[in-house]
């Protein structure tokens, strides 16, 4: 995603698994101040794994994510360090 910014002007962002591709792209707009011209998304799942322990075989699972790349208009920029 750093190369990504630095040479397409794109920014990759973990959103709300509920949010919609409008939403995102107001919420950017807002927080940030800049023009959004495209946003794509990606739902990752959980990943599930199993453990062989003393007590039994214990299961388990992460949480389940949902990525957003967002294109931003040319000469626009997200600052993310000056926000400090």
């Amino acid at each position: 995603m750093t190369a990504d910014s630095e040479l397409y002007n794109r920014y990759g962002f973990v959103v709300d698994p509920r949010a919609n591709k409008i939403q995102i792209k107001d919420a950017v707009e807002a927080t940030y101040g800049v023009s959004v011209k495209k946003v794509r998304t990606m739902n990752y799942g959980p990943s599930r794994k199993t453990r062989f322990t003393k007590t039994g075989v214990q299961h388990g699972k992460t949480n389940a994510i949902k990525k957003a790349i967002v294109d931003v208009a040319e000469g626009d920029i997200i600052d993310f360090y000056s926000n400090l």
